[in-house]
């Protein structure tokens, strides 16, 4: 059922959940303070667009099961830079489905997505172009002025209504005349050159998504061991981090084992135990030392999570050496 929806939001697990059915399976935040983003999507008879407005540092895993992921930046800004590629305005990349890539920004972006049917775009391409047609795992495409002008034209005036008035667009009538509009101005985009994924690059891609793999497998892993289950030396796992995950693997592996920690603390459940038993389960192997990095990154130490999610009736609030709850 066509529809549309705008949100706000100043948690990045929410960010990410609501992401989701734009193909984004996870997303880590790299920078500090406050989380804040801006999410508008658009929903049509298979079709979904979005427009996002984000604020801090994160890296981010697409994986558009089924479906082409196609992003832009809009509003002249930075956009995230997809598998290592750094767009600019005017040009778009395209993420073919079941491919696993990594997304980072540096700071405040603004960037565009279209998630489109594979199958409906290969048949359409054929007709259109007749030949065959099918689109790259990964690919930047430079279109014509005119061209990528009518498909941003398009996705801006389907994101103003969604802004405009929650739930527009839930003509179907119309929403189907704006997916063939899409899908045509798409295809014509899509009809020209494009700078596909080299082998390397894919192969790199790779050992990133094998390397995040391995972090959730088996935290407690030495560095060198993850570097001889990947085939890789330390080197080059390095320079594979920093084009894809925009920092080093010891650095990224810290940052993705605190989340870990933090999730399972703010789970609350029963077999979460202590502070001390979570960090150790996900390779810390000094509570103290985790304690100070995770208050820098969190705003709070690890205990206060625990304690919060485990009497969610309860609010702390500390004013000096008093502790003072509210039921």
């Amino acid at each position: 059922m066509p529809g549309s929806r705008a949100s706000v939001f100043g948690e990045a697990e929410e960010f990410q959940a609501a992401l989701s059915a734009d193909g984004v399976a996870g997303l880590l935040v790299t920078g500090r303070g406050q989380f804040r983003a801006r999410l508008t999507q658009v929903r049509l008879d298979g079709w979904r667009l979005a427009a996002v407005e984000e604020e801090q540092p994160r890296t981010a895993v697409a994986v558009p099961a089924g479906m082409v992921l196609v992003s832009f930046p809009i509003g002249g800004g930075p956009s995230p830079v997809w598998a290592g590629i750094e767009l600019n305005n005017g040009e778009m990349i395209t993420l073919g489905a079941g491919k696993r890539v990594h997304a980072r920004t540096l700071g405040p972006c603004r960037w565009g997505a279209i998630r489109a049917p594979n199958q409906q775009l290969d048949d359409y391409g054929r007709l259109m172009n007749g030949t065959g047609f099918v689109v790259p795992p990964a690919a930047r495409w430079r279109p014509a002025r005119a061209t990528i002008r009518q498909l941003l034209s398009l996705h801006r005036a389907a994101i103003g209504m969604a802004e405009a008035r929650a739930g527009a667009l839930t003509d179907l009538q119309a929403a189907y005349g704006l997916e063939q509009q899409l899908l045509d101005a798409l295809i014509k985009c899509l009809s020209g050159g494009a700078q596909d994924e080299t082998a390397t690059s894919g192969r790199h891609r790779d050992i990133v998504a094998r390397f995040e793999d391995l972090l959730v497998a088996e935290p407690s892993l030495p560095l060198v061991n993850i570097c001889a289950a990947l085939g890789v030396s330390n080197r080059s796992l390095r320079e594979c981090c920093k084009k894809h995950l925009g920092m080093g693997p010891r650095s990224y592996r810290r940052l993705f084992g605190m989340q870990q920690v933090h999730r399972a603390l703010r789970s609350g459940t029963p077999d979460t135990g202590s502070v001390s038993e979570v960090t150790r389960r996900h390779g810390f192997a000094s509570p103290g030392r985790f304690a100070t990095g995770y208050q820098a990154v969190y705003g709070e130490l690890p205990s206060t999570t625990l304690r919060r999610a485990s009497n969610p009736g309860v609010a702390e609030l500390t004013l000096g050496r008093r502790r003072i709850k509210f039921l």
